[in-house]
């Protein structure tokens, strides 16, 4: 063993966090020793009927044991334990009241640690003045304060065995300082680790939080495809018109920035959670439900795709997670049929409070000619019906 790792402990960072420590709980300490001192005068004065003294002695240690008892004592602990003695303990789950057994472990935690933390603060304010008083001697300081006492075996004469003495004193408070702040972070995990309960709330947080994530990510995809989707058949038909139909072009252009501006609104609504999700409230993901459905519908029919909608019932009175599952199925299948298929969809959606029946299903027709009642239906304008054409010719030639 070097010199190095012998003199480590009493210069580390670690032990000076642990003093700290330490010392605060002989700070909070203080309260109960100055009501020590002042019921021990009371006993000791005759003249103070004991039973008064008695019943006021009762009424003070219940008032002095309710704050080891408290579910925040025991959160400034972890916070303290935390900060001082590195040691990773989890939070108290929010909303959790900790139960007996949690209760009694965190009341010894603090208990003890007012204890310890008394001594090591009058070992400070005893043995280190008297260390340093030993060593300042050696150095003709402070003489007169040693050399009319005995301090054990030695007088005020043995300079030097002081001066070891004292030398032997800071080191032994160092080590004591280190050792203590070693067990305390030692037992901090047993008497203010969570308890069964509270690590079963955590999980379920962590599992609920995960869920909403998993649920925002997928509803992520199905919305920023959709709109892609949008954007890529407007794109594609607008440039196989581009010189024939201007005022389908400049439709096009606008339903693509309208398009655009929605996925860049949600996307930015998604991102703001996701940045908020370092705290512990879960995660909320966007609300689209079958409320949006016309809005959803408008925006198919403006890709060029057909769609015959007939809704039965009111969405208000779908559940709210039914509403939006439903939602997320209308969008994902009127995406692949704008993708992949040919010819106008007919959806039929029938609300009511116990669920939702969803029903599409999309003929392979060719696309309606110029001027039709579906091509009006699809787009208005003389071209409606060659724009959705060059939709589904511009999507098959790119391969997606």
């Amino acid at each position: 063993m070097t010199l190095r790792a012998v003199l480590t402990p009493l210069v580390a960072g670690t032990t000076w966090r642990r003093g700290v420590f330490l010392l605060l709980g002989g700070v909070l300490a203080l309260p109960y020793g100055v009501l020590a001192v002042t019921f021990a005068q009371l006993l000791a004065d005759s003249e103070i009927p004991r039973p008064l003294v008695y019943a006021l002695l009762v009424i003070a240690a219940l008032i002095a044991v309710v704050p080891l008892l408290l579910d925040g004592s025991r959160a400034l602990e972890i916070a303290a334990v935390r900060a001082l003695l590195g040691i990773d303990l989890s939070e108290p789950a929010p909303g959790h009241t900790a139960d007996r057994e949690t209760r009694l472990r965190s009341a010894l935690w603090i208990a003890t640690h007012l204890i310890v933390g008394a001594l090591v603060m009058v070992a400070l304010f005893s043995a280190l003045p008297m260390a340093l008083a030993f060593i300042a001697q050696q150095f003709g300081i402070g003489t007169e304060l040693t050399s009319r006492e005995r301090f054990g075996p030695l007088d005020g004469r043995d300079s030097g065995w002081l001066t070891v003495s004292g030398v032997a004193l800071l080191v032994g408070l160092g080590y004591a300082v280190a050792g203590l702040g070693a067990l305390a972070g030692s037992m901090a995990p047993v008497l203010l680790g969570p308890a069964p309960a509270e690590r079963i709330a955590a999980l379920e947080a962590q599992a609920i939080r995960l869920a909403e994530r998993n649920r925002l990510a997928r509803e992520l995809h199905d919305s920023i495809g959709h709109a892609l989707t949008v954007a890529t058949l407007q794109a594609g038909a607008a440039r196989e018109v581009l010189d024939t139909d201007r005022e389908f072009v400049r439709r096009a252009l606008t339903a693509i920035e309208e398009t655009g501006r929605t996925a860049m609104d949600e996307l930015d609504h998604v991102l703001g959670l996701l940045r908020e999700g370092g705290n512990e409230r879960p995660v909320v993901a966007p609300q689209r439900t079958l409320a949006d459905l016309d809005r959803l519908v408008t925006d198919a029919r403006a890709a060029g795709l057909a769609v015959h909608a007939l809704r039965v019932g009111d969405p208000a009175r779908v559940p709210a997670a039914v509403s939006r599952e439903g939602y997320r199925i209308v969008q994902e299948g009127l995406t692949n049929a704008a993708r992949y298929g040919e010819g106008p969809v007919t959806l039929r959606l029938d609300l009511h409070p116990g669920g939702v029946g969803v029903g599409a299903g999309q003929r392979g027709a060719p696309p309606p000619r110029a001027g039709s009642s579906g091509a009006r239906r699809s787009r208005p304008g003389r071209h409606a019906g060659a724009g959705a054409a060059a939709r589904r010719r511009h999507h098959r030639g790119t391969g997606r």
